[in-house]
Order: structure tokens, then sequence, then C-alpha cells
């Protein structure tokens, strides 16, 4: 006897993005999004992200029901991005969803937007057992899933384990594009304005930091912001973003060699990168290793992937408690 698929309309506000999807957990069936831009040179203001994500759930749930097919009342599960990410944002989508759950009395499951990245360019790819590398605006990290083990929550059902075996040591490599292209005087600018300019430059030496597997950006940042105004911004661009690539590339190809696994995959925001994405794949066929990534609209901070996990996670029997639903700032997604 088949099993009817799970149903779940997942919230995702971590960041900039207010995305809501509805998918199985086998199958994405809406993916709405809408992006909070900040004004030209400045960064993200928490309150004025949070007040766009506010204005634009209603709207963009109602999309996502449409295009699905699907009343509300058709929904087994809602699930919300429960951290990481700026507590402002995450409380948008952690009230909306136990609104939901309450008046509807349907379940509840906060999910972690880090695993649900993983989880998602998994589903994408087809692959088994790769290593992964999780670049975003504020991590980036090399992770690897642990074959056959499981962390087993209060709630009795278990979940795959992630283990971290690198990461950033101060800033994500997103933010280290995004700060430095509002020093371009571009307008609206952030991590795409330097993969433009990037290439129309050449290569200028920059510091290259690595400690085993991880990085530090940093003080990239402050050396090619000190070097505007004395070399070409497309100079300083493309050294940026070759130099801090090439570290990615250096720590993932020591994660292959550490565990013999034969599979990548980039997944988070700067992972739609196509210079980060030649360079891993120049890696990968060296190494003899297959190499992927989810389509864009998944690398992208997005509903549908909170959607998916969240449908997964319900049909595998993990439940929360309405007590449980609460914002956190710094989930790490090697913590259950």
């Amino acid at each position: 006897m088949k099993t009817a698929s799970c149903v779940c309309l997942g919230i995702e506000s971590t960041a900039h993005t207010l995305g809501v999807g509805i998918s199985t957990e086998k199958k994405v069936l809406a993916n709405a999004v809408a992006f909070y831009r900040s004004p030209p040179g400045e960064g993200m203001l928490p309150r004025k992200a949070a007040e766009h994500h506010q204005e634009k759930i209603k709207e963009k749930m109602e999309e996502a029901l449409r295009v699905a097919g699907k009343k509300i009342e058709d929904v087994d599960v809602f699930a919300f991005s429960q951290g990481p990410g700026i507590g402002q944002c995450l409380r948008v989508s952690c009230i909306a969803a136990r609104y939901l759950a309450q008046k509807y009395e349907k379940p509840l499951l906060g999910i972690n937007h880090c695993r649900a990245h993983l989880e998602i360019s998994m589903n994408e790819t087809g692959f088994t057992d790769p290593i992964f590398l999780y670049v975003s605006g504020g991590n980036t990290q090399v992770i690897v899933r642990e074959a056959g083990e499981k962390e087993r929550g209060r709630d009795g059902a278990s979940v795959e384990k992630y283990r971290v075996l690198g990461e950033t040591l101060d800033i994500g490599i997103g933010n280290l594009f995004d700060v430095f292209a509002r020093s371009l005087g571009e307008g609206f600018a952030h991590g795409s304005t330097v993969e433009k300019l990037a290439g129309e430059g050449k290569y200028i030496e920059m510091p290259y930091v690595i400690k085993g597997m991880n990085f530090s950006f940093s003080g990239l940042l402050t050396h090619a912001q000190r070097m505007m105004g004395k070399e070409k911004k497309e100079d300083v661009c493309h050294s940026l973003m070759e130099t801090s690539f090439a570290v990615l590339c250096e720590a993932c190809e020591r994660a292959l060699c550490l565990t013999g696994k034969k599979e990548l995959i980039v997944c988070g925001g700067v992972a739609q990168n196509k210079k980060l994405q030649g360079m891993l794949a120049e890696m990968c066929k060296e190494q003899g290793v297959e190499f992927g990534f989810a389509r864009n609209e998944f690398n992208a901070d997005n509903g549908a992937m909170i959607a998916y996990c969240g449908a997964d996670y319900f049909a595998r029997g993990k439940r929360m408690k309405l007590s449980e639903c609460f914002a956190r700032q710094d989930w790490r997604v090697d913590a259950l």
C-alpha cells in the first residue's frame, strides 16, 4: 500500500530573502521569493529587512499555494527557518509558522537553514555521499555528511549527522564580497557586482590565508579596500575573487583527500558564481571526483528548501512542540 506524500509549506526569512515554498518529501511544488534591497552604499538593517518580510509574507504565501495548486487546508505541516540568521528576520517566519500551525491545527517544524541548503542540493544532484562546500553571506564551511550515522532528537526521530571539517574563522565569503562591493561606488552593489567587474581585470598578488581546512577573509577584505585608488577596481575585484576561491578549492581538495569521498557539492548563495563553479570543477576533474550544484533558485535563500526538509523530516517522524518555536541565531549545522 502506497503512503500518501506529505505536503509542507515552508517559510524562509534568515536574512534579506523572504521565501515561501511548498514541497512534498519527493518534489518541490512551488517556490515564491521576495528580496529586500538595502539603499545604495548601505548594508542591511535588520529592522528594515524584517518589515519587508512582514509586508510580503501574505502575498508570497498566496502565490506559492496558487502555483502548487493547493489550498491552505491541504498542508500537512508548516516549517520555518529557525536559524542560523538575523534575529529580527528569523522571528518573521517563526511567528508566521506558529500562527498558521495553531490556526489550522497542524504540526510545526523548525528547520536548520544550513541543513536545508545541503539537503536540497543532494536532492537536486542525486549525490549520495558528498563533501559540501557551503558558501553564503554569513557562513563558509566544508562539511561532510556522516554516512550511516544519525542524530536522535528529543522527539525520538533521527536525522542525518553532519560534521564541519573546516570553516571561516571570521567572516563568510558572501560578506567579504558584499562589504567590498559597497566600497566600489556602484550604487546597489553585492557579490554579483564584484563578479561582473572581475571578468574585466587581471591578477594582482593578495594575502592567501589557510590553516588546514580553516580560512580567514577579514584580512583579505582590508587589503582589497586599501588597494582601491591604487589599482584599477577591475583588477582588485579579479584578484579578490581569484584568491578567495583558490583558498576554498584548496580546503575542498584537502577534505577530499582526507575522507576519500568521490563527490563534491557547492551550495549556498555564492555557489551561483560561475568562476567558483569553474575552479571547483577543474579541481574535481584533476582529482577524479564528481562535481555538482543545485539550480540557482535553490542556491539562493528560498522557502522551497525549508518546505522540502520539513516534509522529509515530518515523514520520518520528526515533531516539535510549540514551546520550542523560537529563533536560534547561532544554530550550527553540526548541532541538532
